[in-house]
C-alpha cells in the first residue's frame, strides 16, 4: 500500500497519534527522497501533537450569516475606555453552532478586543447564564483587528434559533474611538462602566440605538441554506420603525420565510443604511463601494434585493451640493452596475422602486424635477427586464390619490419612512417563490 493511501486512512479517523504518523514515514523510508518528500507534505498538512485532532468534516452543513449590520465611518465617534459593549441581534436563520465577525473598517489603528461573549438574551442588557459562550481567535480569548480589517471568532457551540435574540459582549481594554458603527441601529445597545462584564449575568450600564465594531453573525446550517442581501438606504435600514421590535421589513420578511417549509432555510441579512447612496458618500460609503463587502461576501449569500436611489436625488438639494446632483441615467447605470456584479458570482437580484417621498419637512429635499427622476428610475426597474424579479414598493406604499406621497396608514409620520405597518406591507407583498430554488448549486 503506498504512503499516501495510508495517510489519508489515518485522516479519515477522527483522533490519531503522532506515533501513527511516525510508523507510516518509517515504513516507506524505501522510497527514497522524492517519495519521503512527498510523504513529508502529506503529513506537515496535520499538526503534530501528542495526539493530532483530525479537522471535522460537515459535508451535509455550511456557514451562513444569520444577521449583519454595515459597517459606517463617523467624524465624533464615541469614546470606549476599559468598558464591556453588550449588543443585541435578531438572528433570522437558526443553527447549533455560532461565530460572529468584528470590524473595523473605519479604525486608523489596531482595534484590541480583550474578550467577547455570546450568549442567548434574556432581555435588556440580561443573558441566560447557561447559555454564555466564550468567544476565541484562533483559540486565543483576545485579538488586535488591524486598521481596515475585519476578524471572524472561532464557532461555539449554541442552540441558536431562528427569529431569536443573542447577546454579543466585548470587552475593550484600551480607550478607542468608535470610528466603525452602524449609527441607527433600531436596537438597544448597552455600554458599561469600567470593567470586564462579558460573562456578567446583567450589566448596569448607559444605553445607544447603534452597533460597534459589530458586523455579522453566522450559523452552521444545512447545506441547502442561503441568504438574502437587502441593500438599500434608510427605509431598508428600518428607520423610524419599533425600537428593540424588529419591525424593519427584512425581519419581517425573515418571519414570512420561517413560517414556510419551502424557504425555511433562508436568512435575511440586512445591508440598508441611513442615507445610503450609490454614486456618493453621505453618512456611509455608496453602495458602489461598499457592494463588495456589505453583499458579495457575505457568507452564503445567493439572493439580493436592490433598493437604492431616492437619496441620490434628494440629499445634494438637502445639503446644498449641487455638484453631486445625478441624473436617472446615472441611477440606472449605477444599477447596471450592481447587477453585473453580482451575476458574475452566480446571485439573483431583485430590483425594488422606489418609494414616493414627498412632503419630507426640509427645504430643498423634494421638487417636481427630481420626482420625475424617480418616476424614470422606477419606469426602468419595471420594464427592462434587467433584474431577475421586480418587488414594486412604490406601488404598494403610494398613495393613489397622491401618488408623489405615501398612503397615509402607512407613513411614519415624516412622509418619507414607513411606519411599523408600512414595513409589514413591504415584507408581505414579496413573493417568497423568489426564494425556492432548492435545486440550486
Amino acid at each position: 500500500m503506498g504512503s499516501l493511501t495510508e495517510i489519508l486512512k489515518l485522516r479519515g479517523r477522527r483522533t490519531y497519534a503522532a506515533a501513527d504518523v511516525a510508523a507510516v514515514w518509517m515504513r516507506h523510508r524505501w522510497l527514497g527522497l522524492a517519495g519521503a518528500a512527498a510523504t513529508l507534505v502529506a503529513v506537515a498538512a496535520v499538526p503534530l501533537t501528542t495526539s493530532v485532532i483530525a479537522t471535522e468534516r460537515h459535508d451535509d452543513a455550511r456557514w451562513v450569516g444569520t444577521w449583519s449590520a454595515s459597517p459606517q465611518g463617523v467624524a465624533a465617534p464615541i469614546q470606549i475606555n476599559g468598558q464591556t459593549v453588550r449588543q443585541i441581534v435578531h438572528t433570522s436563520l437558526g443553527g447549533e453552532r455560532v461565530r460572529v465577525r468584528f470590524s473595523n473598517a473605519y479604525g486608523t489603528s489596531g482595534l484590541v478586543i480583550g474578550s467577547a461573549h455570546v450568549a442567548i438574551s434574556a432581555g435588556g442588557a440580561s443573558i441566560s447564564s447557561t447559555t454564555d459562550r466564550v468567544l476565541k481567535f484562533n483559540g486565543s480569548p483576545t485579538i488586535t483587528i488591524p486598521a481596515g480589517a475585519l476578524a471572524v471568532s472561532d464557532p461555539v457551540a449554541l442552540n441558536l434559533t431562528a427569529l431569536g435574540d443573542l447577546a454579543v459582549s466585548l470587552y475593550l481594554p484600551e480607550n478607542v474611538g468608535a470610528t466603525t458603527q452602524h449609527v441607527e441601529g433600531q436596537q438597544t445597545t448597552y455600554i458599561s462602566s469600567s470593567g470586564d462584564f462579558t460573562g456578567a449575568t446583567t450589566v448596569a450600564a448607559t444605553t445607544t440605538t447603534s452597533y460597534y465594531f459589530l458586523s455579522g453573525v453566522e450559523v452552521r446550517a444545512p447545506q441547502r441554506a442561503r441568504a438574502i442581501v437587502t441593500i438599500g438606504d434608510s427605509v431598508t435600514e428600518g428607520f423610524g420603525s419599533t425600537t428593540d421590535m424588529n419591525q424593519r421589513w427584512p425581519n419581517i420578511l425573515a418571519e414570512r420565510l420561517q413560517s414556510n417549509p419551502g424557504t425555511s432555510r433562508v436568512a435575511v441579512l440586512n445591508a440598508g443604511v441611513s442615507g445610503n447612496r450609490v454614486l456618493h458618500d453621505f453618512l456611509g460609503t455608496s453602495a458602489l463601494t461598499r457592494f463588495d463587502r456589505d453583499v458579495l461576501v457575505q457568507t452564503g449569500v445567493k439572493y439580493v434585493i436592490v433598493l437604492e436611489g431616492n437619496a441620490d436625488f434628494l440629499i445634494p438639494g438637502l445639503i446644498g451640493n449641487p455638484a453631486e446632483e445625478v441624473t436617472a441615467d446615472q441611477i440606472v447605470q449605477a444599477h447596471r452596475q450592481m447587477i453585473d456584479r453580482a451575476r458574475a458570482l452566480g446571485l439573483r437580484v431583485y430590483g425594488g422602486t422606489l418609494n414616493p417621498v414627498e412632503g419630507y419637512p426640509f427645504p430643498g429635499f423634494w421638487t417636481a424635477a427630481l420626482e420625475a427622476k424617480r418616476q424614470a428610475v422606477n419606469l426602468w426597474i419595471r420594464t427592462s427586464n434587467a433584474y431577475d424579479a421586480v418587488i414594486d414598493f412604490d406601488k404598494l406604499l403610494r398613495d393613489p390619490s397622491h401618488p408623489s406621497r405615501l398612503l397615509p396608514a402607512y407613513d411614519g409620520g415624516d412622509h418619507v419612512h414607513p411606519n411599523d405597518f408600512g414595513y409589514r406591507v413591504m415584507a408581505d407583498a414579496i413573493d417568497l417563490s423568489l426564494f425556492r430554488g432548492d435545486d440550486e448549486d
